[in-house]
């Protein structure tokens, strides 16, 4: 078990390993990125049309949720064709996702 104090002499000596994760708590924090990241885990992988059907929300708030979300390289698009279809890269971001609906 780590103590207190080790903790904090991580955070004086690694300030930006703590400012990334908080970074990663703070993009899926939202309701609806949380949801997107959810579902793209549950299907492995989605295009816009596809979630904004699961969402029931106009395509271009998903296209900016998607963006915070690439942003922050915690998911990724692969291109097939038109079609962009995006799955979660950020393994941080998929054990925080599985240990809030186990």
């Amino acid at each position: 078990m780590v103590n207190s104090l080790s903790l904090l002499e991580t955070y004086r000596t690694d300030p930006k390993l703590f400012e990334e994760k908080a970074e990663l708590l703070k993009v899926i924090a939202h309701p609806v990125r949380l949801c997107i990241v959810r579902g793209l885990m549950a299907q492995e992988s989605a295009n816009v049309t596809q979630i904004q059907t699961c969402l029931d929300m106009p395509q271009s708030t998903i296209s900016q949720h998607l963006a915070r979300l690439r942003a922050a390289g915690i998911i990724e698009g692969r291109r097939e064709g038109v079609e962009v279809y995006y799955s979660v890269v950020n393994e941080d971001a998929k054990r925080i996702v599985k240990a809030l609906f186990p």
